[in-house]
């Protein structure tokens, strides 16, 4: 009975670089890195990477992986748990506006804040009259400190006057 076929240090090396360096490094340049050839890099991790020429070495990745998607994994209790964790160090820190933020961030992922935005689009002239007067009245009340000369009751009877109409 033969030797039961085990993976080389560089098969080793090639498979954590892919893993662990996935997205800053090419396959081609994990394979350098674990000591092929430049000039058949390209080759090498291509085969490497082929179930059907090495299998060890696509299980070896495939475990790996998957042990980096459990370590890594997002769930709702590790990310309020991390939340909390960031929140304590910033407190004690006395960093409270970053304390503040994880404390906030914690309840946003809880379901606790409700984010609305309304947008409304339209004319002025489909505004009712109740609506119209109202924006208008804010408009005043808001602005009423840079309208030097003017008085409020002066120019709240001017909002109430029918606009004239143009000859």
């Amino acid at each position: 009975m033969g030797v039961p076929k085990r993976l080389t240090e560089q098969q080793i090396k090639f498979a954590n670089l892919l893993i662990s360096e996935q997205g800053r490094m090419t396959a081609t340049a994990c394979a350098i890195e674990a000591g092929y050839a430049k000039d058949s890099a390209r080759q090498a991790a291509s085969k490497l990477q082929n179930p059907k020429l090495f299998p060890l070495v696509v299980q070896y990745i495939g475990e790996l992986r998957e042990e980096w998607q459990k370590q890594f994994e997002v769930t709702f209790g590790n990310h309020i748990a991390e939340l909390a964790k960031l929140r304590n160090e910033a407190r004690d820190k006395k960093a409270w506006s970053a304390a503040v933020n994880a404390e906030v961030a914690r309840g946003k992922a809880a379901g606790l804040y409700i984010e609305q935005k309304i947008i409304r689009t339209g004319k002025l002239e489909d505004l009712s009259t109740e609506e119209l007067e109202l924006r208008m009245k804010q408009i005043i009340d808001d602005y009423s400190p840079i309208l030097e000369g003017v008085e409020f009751e002066e120019l709240k009877e001017k909002v109430k006057e029918p606009p004239k109409k143009p000859q």
